[in-house]
């Protein structure tokens, strides 16, 4: 049984596909995304796991989200939407997002096991959804499940 490609191996296949399709902005951006992946590389001096280059793609994904703030502030529609387009294609590479209800119960079970503020939830529930739920999302989670407990 072969282990399916890795994160990395599905970003330079895709790369390379769009460089034989002459698609020259999605080739941009997955060898943009992928000298990030080779920049941490180099930081770990290993292969980074799957979930390593996750953080990798959602750094690139939040840097792009910057961005469409900055373009929209200033009337640039155009640049907004390419910004737009391109985290719509990185966000196809992660993998499905976690529910928010799984996400709830996990925060309950922490207040329950004793963590009684913002910082002590987030650092039991973080761990367990590393790569697949944005920090924003599980923050407001976890503030409205403390805030009901007060």
């Amino acid at each position: 049984m072969v282990a399916p490609p890795g994160l990395a191996e599905r970003l330079r296949a895709a790369m390379n596909e769009a460089r034989k399709q002459r698609d020259q902005a999605r080739t941009l951006l997955l060898s943009t995304i992928l000298s990030d992946v080779k920049n941490r590389e180099i930081e770990l001096n290993r292969p980074p796991t799957d979930d390593e280059t996750v953080e990798v793609v959602r750094r690139g994904i939040k840097k792009r989200h910057e961005a469409v703030e900055a373009y929209e502030k200033g009337g640039r529609t155009e640049a907004a939407n390419t910004e737009k387009a391109e985290i719509q294609t990185l966000e196809a590479f992660l993998p499905a997002p976690v529910p928010p209800d799984e996400i709830r119960a996990a925060v309950r079970d922490a207040i329950a096991g004793g963590a009684s503020d913002l910082g002590k939830v987030m650092g039991v529930v973080m761990p367990r959804f590393k790569g697949r739920a944005d920090g924003k999302v599980v923050n407001q989670i976890v503030r409205e499940e403390l805030s009901t407990k007060s």
